[in-house]
């Protein structure tokens, strides 16, 4: 695996966002976009690396990026950085390879941003990039509804459940998705299952069904699972990734 780290992929406010790419031994690769979780307002792109390099030996490259977060932040701006990220991989990532599709996920926070990537189309939209340009999403442990911090920042109690326009359940229309995986735990955070549920229910309620795949890690508290590796010593949360992206390629 070859690894570069820390690439400048935008500069705003006095602040240099950057991403790190790791790319497998091989001329022809897909693409893992990962967003970390933390709320909004922790976390960083090396969370990537405990799943990259089982990635990497399974001809998967994988993109994790840093956003802007809380307290500095506010609404939209990290949505709108991740969809610069997106960008940035679609126009450079043939310097490293032939990169023959991307995907897209996260985890609790970076979930939330994947699924308004994906529901909402102005984010990718503002590149000309359409989420169905997008071969597939995981959504792990995101939040649906609007986002708890979110709320706070609009002086809200964040144990609402508000669907706006900063919501992605907000979103779910009659239109073309593509394949996508829910992944959540059976001791998630509160409300957090029934969401997920209520999201999927919602999806096939147009008709997406079959673009649906679902992961319920049974014992598991929110995102437990990220950081944990198997009786083989290989990334839990990596093994879903892998399994999502094969499955999603040999349809």
């Amino acid at each position: 695996m070859r690894s570069y780290k820390d690439i400048v992929y935008k500069e705003i406010d006095g602040q240099s966002l950057a991403l790190d790419i790791h790319i497998p031994e091989c001329e022809e690769f897909s693409v893992f976009i990962f967003f970390h979780g933390g709320g909004l307002e922790a976390g960083d792109k090396d969370a990537a690396n405990i799943f990259a390099p089982y990635l990497a030996e399974n001809k998967i490259a994988t993109v994790s990026a840093n956003y802007r977060m809380y307290p500095k932040a506010e609404f939209p701006d990290y949505l709108m950085d991740s969809a610069d990220v997106v960008d940035y991989v679609k126009k450079n990532i043939s310097k490293y390879g032939k990169c023959d599709k991307i995907y897209l996920g996260g985890s609790s926070a970076g979930g939330y941003i994947s699924m308004m990537l994906c529901f909402d189309d102005k984010y990718l939209g503002a590149h000309g990039i359409k989420p169905t340009d997008i071969a597939g999403y995981i959504h792990n442990a995101g939040q649906p509804t609007s986002h708890y911090n979110i709320l706070r920042e609009r002086k809200i109690d964040s144990r609402r459940v508000i669907v706006d326009d900063t919501a992605p359940l907000y979103f779910i229309c009659e239109k073309e998705y593509s394949p996508m995986l829910f992944i959540v735990s059976e001791f998630d955070m509160t409300n957090r299952y029934e969401q997920t549920l209520l999201t999927m229910s919602t999806l096939r309620h147009f008709g997406q069904g079959d673009k649906i795949s679902y992961k319920f890690m049974e014992g598991k508290r929110h995102c437990q699972y990220d950081g944990e590796r198997d009786e083989n010593s290989v990334s839990v949360l990596g093994k879903m990734i892998l399994e999502f992206i094969k499955n999603t390629e040999n349809k």
